[in-house]
């Protein structure tokens, strides 16, 4: 019986069930729990292997740069980072608000880093997440024009709870790029949420943008529904071939 069990559990794709009362079944008869308890650990054991399997699902589909995790991340005053900022995003909950979050500040200060880190966060939470730099963003949105299926790209993100663009202000954009920007930030206004990560201070957006219009247009759909985190301090990168 007990060997039936566990194969009906494996046909029945119960995995984290399956591995928890096979586990079970290699104690002694005398050490195993009595029947509300077992049902309990096996139910328990499954929520949390689904709940494991979706996180390295959206982990790996996210594509992120970094294998980052708010554990990994340095808060000082020095960074103009503080722990309790951190805390305050731990639970997704601008996520399910749909706000975003603008992390500016110099070149290798950590700001792709502490992106990574919220998008670990967000995948672990069951949050679908996808991270792009600016030129791949562009170079996705040249490919899907070419091959006819921009819609179903578009369809696509709009799916990702979280979206992480890195490096926006780095390199112009085109304007065909700039308008497709402003349809993904259309579809995501109080739908999804946005991390964008810039070396250019929030001032200068708008001169990047370059184009009046599109420029109120795409800022409208980012700024006001914003956490706002400037980091501070001397660039955290360090130079590999640098000797001692």
């Amino acid at each position: 019986m007990k060997n039936e069990s566990l194969q009906s559990m494996k046909r029945l794709k119960l995995s984290g069930m399956a591995s928890a009362y096979e586990a079970t079944l290699t104690l002694p008869i005398n050490q195993h729990p009595p029947a509300h308890e077992m049902i309990a650990t096996l139910v328990d054991a499954e929520v949390q292997y689904r709940a494991q399997r979706k996180m390295e699902l959206f982990l790996h589909t996210s594509k992120m740069r970094y294998r980052a995790t708010l554990a990994d991340v340095q808060c000082s005053g020095e960074r103009n980072l503080q722990s309790d900022t951190l805390a305050s995003l731990a639970d997704g909950a601008y996520i399910a608000r749909a706000e975003n979050i603008l992390i500016t500040g110099a070149t290798g200060c950590g700001k792709s880093f502490l992106a990574c880190a919220l998008g670990h966060q967000a995948c672990a939470t069951g949050y679908r997440t996808l991270y792009f730099n600016l030129n791949r963003l562009s170079e996705q949105i040249a490919i899907a024009k070419t091959d006819g299926t921009l819609i179903k790209w578009l369809n696509l993100l709009k799916k990702a709870q979280l979206i992480i663009l890195d490096d926006f202000g780095l390199q112009p954009v085109t304007q065909p790029v700039k308008l497709i920007l402003l349809q993904i930030l259309e579809d995501r206004y109080e739908e999804g949420a946005t991390i964008i990560c810039s070396q250019l201070p929030m001032a200068k957006w708008y001169e990047y943008l370059d184009e009046p219009t599109l420029a109120d247009a795409i800022l409208d759909r980012i700024i006001p529904r914003a956490h706002r985190i400037e980091l501070k301090g001397k660039s955290r990168r360090k130079n590999l071939n640098q000797l001692p």
